[in-house]
């Protein structure tokens, strides 16, 4: 036991010398690595101040050449400044001709970019932006031939005022598609072709009407384009488009009937009906009043017409006394009113009633107007004002019927009267003659 001991202390003895030797042999190592760091870092620190001292020289020589070119700056600025004052005083008034110029062609920009004329004469903006550069910046004056642009520009834009020039060129139909058709410039004025109108838009372009105005319009254009000399009438918007715009804007006969609603179309049924019974009974008593005046030549009385039906009475009570008879034809009479009078009434409450539901409807539309403005309030006149002439258009519907309606009126009355006083004539002159048969009779 004590054996085993001693040889174990022996091997951790032997142990910790080699640990011993190994620190040393590490603290040794190190100790030469660090002074071979130590002798590069001391290379390098000379070699760093090397570049330091060469940076330096570097910076001093930049900042005198910074002071150089500051002082070259504020040298050139002055000389900028001068020169601007010497070429000042040179241009005297020529500065305000320039200005004057600018203001001309910048005038004159503004009519050639919207002309007509510039659509079969390209290029005429080049020269008028070219005058305008030149005429605001001070680094390059315009010459003679830039100034003569402008004049040369504004003769042409006269000259093309006056003249009817055909050519072919791309416009944009109503589906957008391009297609090339032969153009007719009429000056300065408008653009027709094809039997069309087309309108010049603010890019160049040239488009066809979205909706071609009414036919009393569009029906010029062709005898236009086929004539040769003379004077053919056209119809042309002097206005550029103003007015062609407002007369395509006008609405259709079959919109200006949607804008009054179910009262309008209800108020022009009524209409029809009342004109179509106007005329049915205006034809029949036209043929009545035929009838009785070839009776009044007849001595023979026909039961065809009322005149001899009132007659046919008299014959077959010739032997009643006056009053029976007067009696007797006054009843025959009075039968035969009530087929010349009849849709008399259903006439004139027509061309009573229509004007009633116009009015109906105006105020039912303006009450709808009025409703909108409270919810949106009045921010578009046009929106407000399209709603009122809508509303209106019943009261010019109703308007519509009654007028005719009214006239045909007194007319069928009239003719209805006329008849009845033939036969109120007739039979007083029958009842006389009677009479005075009897008074004889009774004086024998």
């Amino acid at each position: 036991m004590i054996a085993f001991g001693f040889s174990a202390a022996a091997t951790a003895q032997d142990s910790m010398a080699d640990l011993l030797n190994k620190v040393r042999q590490g603290r040794a190592s190190e100790s030469e690595e660090h002074k071979k760091r130590e002798s590069e870092f001391m290379q390098r620190r000379d070699q760093q101040q090397r570049l330091l001292q060469e940076e330096r020289q570097t910076q001093k020589r930049l900042e005198r050449e910074s002071a150089r070119l500051e002082e070259t700056r504020r040298n050139n600025e002055a000389e900028i400044t001068r020169q601007l004052e010497i070429r000042r005083e040179r241009l005297g008034q020529l500065s305000e001709l320039f200005g004057v110029l600018q203001q001309s062609a910048g005038d004159a920009k503004s009519v050639i970019s919207t002309s007509h004329i510039s659509i079969d004469n390209e290029g005429r903006m080049d020269e008028i932006d070219n005058l305008i550069r030149k005429s605001t910046e001070s680094s390059e004056l315009p010459t003679l031939d830039d100034i003569r642009a402008w004049p040369a520009q504004m003769m042409l834009e006269m000259i093309g005022s006056g003249e009817v020039v055909t050519f072919d060129h791309t416009i944009r139909n109503v589906a957008g598609n391009a297609e090339t058709v032969a153009l007719t410039r009429i000056g300065d004025f408008g653009l027709v072709g094809d039997g069309k109108y087309f309108e010049l838009k603010p890019d160049g372009t040239v488009h066809e009407l979205i909706r071609q105005p009414s036919g009393r319009f569009t029906g010029t254009i062709g005898d236009f384009e086929s004539a040769t000399s003379g004077i053919i009438a056209l119809g042309m918007d002097p206005t550029r488009g103003q007015l062609l715009g407002l007369e395509v804007d006008k609405p259709t006969i079959e919109e200006r009937l949607a804008q009054g609603g179910p009262i309008g179309y209800i108020t022009l049924s009524l209409g029809f009906i009342g004109v179509l019974i106007a005329l049915f009974q205006w034809a029949y008593l036209w043929g009545v009043s035929g009838k009785v005046k070839k009776q009044i030549r007849d001595e023979t009385a026909n039961v065809n017409n009322p005149l001899g039906r009132v007659l046919s009475v008299y014959e077959n009570n010739r032997s009643v006394d006056v009053e029976t008879l007067e009696l007797k034809l006054d009843e025959a009479i009075l039968k035969e009113t009530p087929p010349l009078e009849r849709f008399l009434t259903i006439i004139k409450l027509i061309s009573a009633v229509a004007p009633l539901m116009g009015l109906l409807g105006t105020v039912i539309g303006m009450i709808e107007t009025f409703q909108a403005i409270t919810l949106f309030g009045t921010g578009d006149p046009s929106k407000m004002a399209g709603g009122i002439s809508a509303a209106l258009m019943t009261t010019v519907e109703g308007l519509v019927v009654a007028i005719p309606t009214l006239f045909l009126h007194s007319f069928v009355s009239g003719s209805s009267k006329g008849v009845i006083h033939v036969l109120e004539e007739q039979s007083a002159g029958i009842i006389a003659v009677h009479a005075e048969k009897e008074h004889a009779n009774a004086g024998a």
